[in-house]
């Protein structure tokens, strides 16, 4: 084998599916979010949904600005959402009195009586993966590093 053969088998090697640092990260999200389904769908729930809840349930109101901050979603991404929300009555939405470019997301009675049901759900989840508690604990500051890394944060 010569250099430029040499050169060009590396080069392909780069481009291995499973050498890729998205592609695990990609897998990991949907089976993760596969997952998720069943215990959502006895709330009614989808995934996106479940997210806004948990920033609500955080701190309620808050901004569509400072929900799609939180969740790296943007407003035209974010606005049907809130919108499917509204009309299952999770969440109202209103313009803010002070500035009207704004808008303000709360929790309804609804919305915020599903709180309690969904506190079993990370247990569930966290229970099912094989990992130990240590690992997942590693795992999960290693995303959160690598996605402030994507973002410009330190």
């Amino acid at each position: 084998m010569n250099e430029t053969e040499s050169t060009a088998q590396s080069g392909d090697e780069v481009l291995r599916l499973d050498r890729q640092l998205c592609f695990p990260l990609y897998a990991a999200s949907n089976m993760l979010t596969r997952a998720y389904r069943p215990l959502l769908e006895e709330l009614g729930l989808t995934y996106p949904q479940y997210l806004v809840l948990l920033v609500l349930w955080e701190r309620a109101p808050r901004m569509v600005g400072e929900i799609g901050h939180q969740l790296f979603l943007d407003t035209g991404t974010l606005t049907p959402l809130l919108k499917r929300m509204e009309t299952a009555g999770l969440v109202t939405r209103q313009r803010d009195p002070e500035d009207e470019r704004r808008v303000i997301v709360s929790l309804t009675d609804k919305g915020s009586t599903l709180r309690e049901a969904a506190r079993e759900i990370p247990l569930k989840i966290a229970s099912s993966p094989k990992l130990t508690l240590c690992e997942a604990e590693n795992l999960h500051e290693t995303v959160w590093k690598l996605i402030r890394g994507l973002n410009g944060q330190a």
